[in-house]
């Protein structure tokens, strides 16, 4: 219990105190952001400081902050320490960054932000690994909200019977209305679909969080948390998997997400101050490390208590542990609608990967999306490709598995390319000790996912000691690299933002 209070002082107190230092390197001030600079009533447009906030929420919650610590949580109490200080020093400063580029270089997606600070060739190569993350984002999440329905409200889960996956009609039913709110939510103005219905999933999905929270606090949960010891601290994972590099790849949303600053970009345009940032971007992440944290306390809780006897369910059965979890705390009835929160959540971050991963195409392309028939091309192909990936990953039965690990490194990898940015930025702005607030947890997600592709039966499958030492030496070559190309920004004195407007 105290562990886990610990970790939320962390989270909370580090948080206010660290997103002020991020705020006061980036000195948000009255520039006219690009929300009133491009106005086109499409694309770019003011809305509401509340209502912008929201939809970062919602667009960055997904599945990730609960799936990924049901799992994490095999690694012991030490995960309760390790979320909020890989949130604040990571995770959120990574999306506070993301998104406040984005607003002083006229709201581009990330891709522009990467050749403006890099070369062409990384600028490439990222624009086909982003929208490759996008696609498995979308997929995930599709999977992800239909089976829960499927499972959790109308009883017709998909089962795998002996290496045979059955799929029930109900499920192919839910995919499809799924994919029709993910199509109009990918061709329609933001602010004139998306918008006006996410206000509405954000309360289903606030109510759903302090349900699980009052379950923790009041009906008994926290009580029986593990704390962390000098015996557990390095993990103590049932099945022997060592905490590094795979708890920092399990645990993704909640500690670190590359995903987060595509959805940051779209929300730059439409805000109306730079002042809105923090809140916004770095406040509404540890918020997300908030949910991260009460589904690990969850998830331990239901093993301590017996609820759930093999702990290695949490790997082999995590959304029907979401189930088991709302109901045994809150009742049937409560337990119902957190369990719609939890639908909710996933639901509303793959409609916004795929709604970015048209307009990076577009904006490669150099194609006008303002009109329709071009968005409804464009994204007629990307749905093509989500439902081909979509029906592999429900069919085959180690399908979804292999999709998941691989959403989960390339998450975390992408975000090592938007730290890169931000540092080489500040450097070449001319700041001295600035750069290593986003360097450091840059050069940490190097070592974690090189280390972890290196090693894994998805990647080379090299051995556990010589992944270790080349993720390092990675790591290094990837600071080197980084504080070199600022320098070259900053001597070649090229505009780095544009220009205020006051």
């Amino acid at each position: 219990m105290y562990t886990f209070l610990i970790g939320l002082a962390i989270l909370f107190i580090g948080g206010a105190i660290y997103g002020r230092i991020c705020e006061n390197i980036m000195k948000p001030d009255d520039r006219k952001p690009p929300a009133i600079t491009k106005n086109d009533g499409v694309e770019y447009t003011p809305m509401e400081y509340w209502r912008n906030t929201l939809l970062n929420l919602m667009n960055i919650a997904g599945s990730g902050p609960i799936l990924g610590p049901i799992q994490g949580i095999l690694f012991g109490p030490i995960a309760f320490i390790l979320i909020p200080v890989g949130n604040i020093l990571g995770g959120a400063v990574h999306d506070y960054f993301s998104g406040m580029m984005a607003m002083r270089n006229d709201g581009v997606q990330m891709p522009k932000l990467v050749h403006q600070f890099t070369n062409k060739f990384v600028y490439n190569f990222y624009n086909v690994f982003i929208c490759f993350l996008m696609l498995l984002v979308g997929t995930v999440f599709i999977s992800v909200s239909g089976n829960l329905i499927a499972a959790e409200i109308l009883g017709t889960p998909v089962r795998n019977i002996d290496g045979v996956v059955y799929v029930p009609t109900a499920v192919w039913v839910i995919y499809g209305i799924i994919f029709a709110y993910y199509f109009a939510a990918t061709i329609l103005p933001l602010n004139k679909f998306v918008a006006r219905i996410y206000p509405l999933l954000a309360i289903v999905l606030l109510v759903a969080s302090i349900g699980l929270g009052y379950g923790l606090f009041f009906q008994g949960y926290i009580t029986v948390l593990e704390e962390l010891s000098w015996s557990n601290w390095r993990g103590i994972h049932p099945q022997g998997i060592p905490l590094l590099p795979i708890f920092f790849i399990t645990v993704a949303c909640g500690i670190m997400s590359g995903f987060h600053s595509s959805q940051n970009v779209i929300i730059s345009r439409y805000m109306s101050s730079e002042r809105e940032g923090r809140m916004t971007f770095y406040n509404m992440m540890v918020i997300e490390g908030l949910i991260a944290m009460f589904w690990a306390a969850a998830a331990m809780a239901v093993v301590q208590r017996g609820i759930i006897e093999n702990p290695i369910d949490l790997l082999t059965r995590t959304a029907p542990v979401i189930g088991i979890v709302c109901r045994d705390m809150l009742g049937t009835t409560a337990g119902m609608v957190a369990i719609i929160g939890m639908i909710v959540l996933p639901a509303t971050t793959g409609d916004t990967a795929l709604r970015s991963m048209r307009l990076m195409i577009g904006e490669y392309f150099g194609i006008d999306q303002r009109p329709i028939g071009t968005r409804l091309a464009i994204s007629a192909v990307i749905f093509a490709a989500v439902a081909g990936v979509l029906y592999w990953s429900t069919t085959d039965p180690g399908g979804f598995g292999v999709l998941w690990r691989y959403f989960a490194w390339s998450n975390q990898t992408l975000a090592i390319f938007a730290l890169a940015i931000a540092t080489i930025y500040l450097v070449a702005k001319g700041y001295t000790y600035a750069p290593y607030v986003t360097l450091v947890p840059g050069a940490w997600y190097t070592f974690i996912t090189m280390a972890f592709i290196l090693n894994a039966p998805i990647g080379l499958g090299l051995s556990y000691e010589l992944s270790m030492g080349l993720g390092v030496a990675i790591a290094v070559v990837y600071c080197v690299l980084v504080m070199k190309q600022g320098a070259k920004v900053r001597d070649s004195k090229i505009a780095i933002e544009t220009p205020p407007q006051y």
